[in-house]
């Protein structure tokens, strides 16, 4: 591994998202691990069953305050559309009711509160998780589709060919990312469904799975330093 990657690594370490990101990555590879050797090896299948759940519970535990950052996500565009503004507040609103719920699933998942309201909170949490997570991919739909206009206008025009290829390339750039977002939030779309409708696709194993590591990947991709 070179210094660079190295150095790369330890800034990607040091923010919230970041770590978020690799426990993600630890709780969902745990699911699958779990499934894979369950019929086999029950030690070890419940071994990678605690590894998940303390991955989980952990997860949930550092996202402590995280509900107040929409607010300040619903400040930051102040030269967006009225449309766009609209869905940025029904998005944020939405995840912000994920995070607010998610404390108090969080609480009574390790006993603090009473374990009988988890099911309660885990369901409101996922109801704004998913509520937020459509509009935000619809906000990321739109903004692709205006960046792709603007790819075909700077290819028909007669700008100096250096100056067009630097505008292309912060456009694909941009496009690249919204589009691990959308992936990103439709993973998590997928998992926030199976707690509020289970139903044999969303719920099982390997779809959760699957669905968990391309969300951690993905904010593993829009948050990597470049």
């Amino acid at each position: 591994m070179s210094l660079d990657t190295v150095d790369k690594l330890v800034v990607f370490l040091a923010k919230r998202d970041g770590i978020d990101k690799l426990v993600k990555t630890f709780q969902y590879v745990a699911k699958l691990a779990c499934w894979h050797v369950e019929g086999t090896r029950p030690d070890a299948a419940e071994r990678f069953k605690k590894w998940e759940v303390a991955s989980g519970l952990s997860r949930k535990a550092f996202r402590t305050g995280r509900s107040l950052t929409g607010f300040n996500a619903m400040r930051r565009n102040p030269g967006a559309t009225p449309l766009i503004r609209f869905l940025a507040v029904l998005a944020n609103s939405g995840e912000m009711v994920y995070f607010f719920f998610d404390h108090f699933l969080w609480l009574s998942r390790i006993g603090t509160l009473d374990p009988k309201i988890a099911k309660k909170m885990s369901f409101i949490s996922a109801f704004g998780e998913s509520f937020g997570y459509v509009f935000f991919i619809i906000i990321d739909c739109i903004f692709i589709r205006q960046r792709l206009r603007s790819l075909r206008r700077l290819r028909i025009n007669d700008e100096p060919k250096e100056d067009t290829s630097v505008k292309v390339s912060e456009i694909q750039g941009d496009i690249v990312m919204r589009s691990m977002g959308i992936s990103a939030n439709i993973a998590d779309l997928i998992i926030a469904l199976a707690e509020i409708q289970p139903n044999p696709f969303c719920n099982h194993t390997v779809t959760l799975g699957i669905s968990g590591l391309v969300s951690a990947w993905a904010g593993w991709y829009r948050n990597w330093p470049s």
